[in-house]
């Protein structure tokens, strides 16, 4: 077993620009971090709403291992009966009882160490979800059964309950990344039970936009109130995520580093 487990997570795609900004930088990001599982938030790769099976495919065969969403994952409705019949796409694990698919993941890595990825969505200023607390611990201890090494990705709005979850589950998990809102925080730390956490690891797509999507639409939308179609904008794309570092041994977080790079 490895000492350290490296973990490299991609922050929400964007639609066709984000899927170019992965195609393009993952080879140099691979051969740089050395990843031994790579996850990526992918509930908005398809046109910046939701993700289809084609798509998801198509990030496997970049080199994404996992696949987590939150509340577009239901967008593209030919994801229903797919998402069952791919593990490594999840949708959050607070859906009630009975909907398709599952919201957590044990994958093993190459060199043998079993990571369990989890992930939830919040429900401030979102849908009303069962309680992203009771179910993440319900089954965060579940995966205990197997590993102490466990990601999550928490999907919300709001900060505060993002970083809830973070002091909730640390000393339990080993990194708690926020996902959704697209913006890409700078307080990534590694709380006193060694888990890290970040509110938002931030987007990989158009930067020059509101948060992906074409700016002048989402203007019109704020002044007039008036039913617009968003579209996702094309400038200014980057690649953005975190890289951490765990180790093996004890689950505990080593490092948590930022990563923003602009596609050239």
């Amino acid at each position: 077993m490895a000492s350290s487990t490296r973990i490299l997570f991609i922050g929400d795609i964007i639609g066709r620009p984000g899927r170019r900004a992965l195609s393009m930088l993952m080879p140099g990001l691979l051969k740089r971090y050395s990843p031994d599982v790579v996850i990526a938030n992918g509930e908005n790769a398809a046109g910046g709403f939701g993700i289809t099976p084609e798509i998801c495919e198509e990030l496997i065969s970049l080199g994404v291992d996992v696949v987590t969403s939150g509340n577009h994952i239901w967008d593209r409705r030919e994801i229903v009966g797919y998402i069952g019949q791919n593990p490594r796409l999840l949708r959050p694990a607070n859906y009630p009882a009975g909907v398709p698919g599952s919201g957590t993941l044990l994958f093993e890595c190459p060199s043998g160490t079993k990571v369990g990825v989890l992930n939830l969505c919040g429900r401030a200023f979102m849908e009303n979800l069962d309680c992203p607390f009771k179910v993440g611990l319900e089954h965060v201890e579940r995966l205990r059964e197997d590993t102490h090494l466990i990601f999550v990705d928490m999907h919300a709005e709001a900060t505060s309950e993002k970083a809830a979850i973070a002091w909730y589950l640390d000393g339990r998990v080993s990194a708690v990344v926020g996902t959704h809102t697209h913006v890409q925080t700078a307080d990534e730390r590694i709380l006193p039970g060694g888990t890290a956490f970040v509110t938002d690891a931030g987007m990989t797509g158009p930067v020059d936009s509101i948060i992906g999507i074409e700016k002048d639409l989402v203007i019109r939308k704020f002044l007039t109130n008036m039913p617009v179609r968003y579209e996702v904008a094309k400038k200014g794309v980057e690649f953005q995520g975190v890289f951490i570092e765990v180790d093996s041994a004890t689950a505990k977080a080593l490092s948590i580093d930022r990563i923003k790079e602009p596609v050239m």
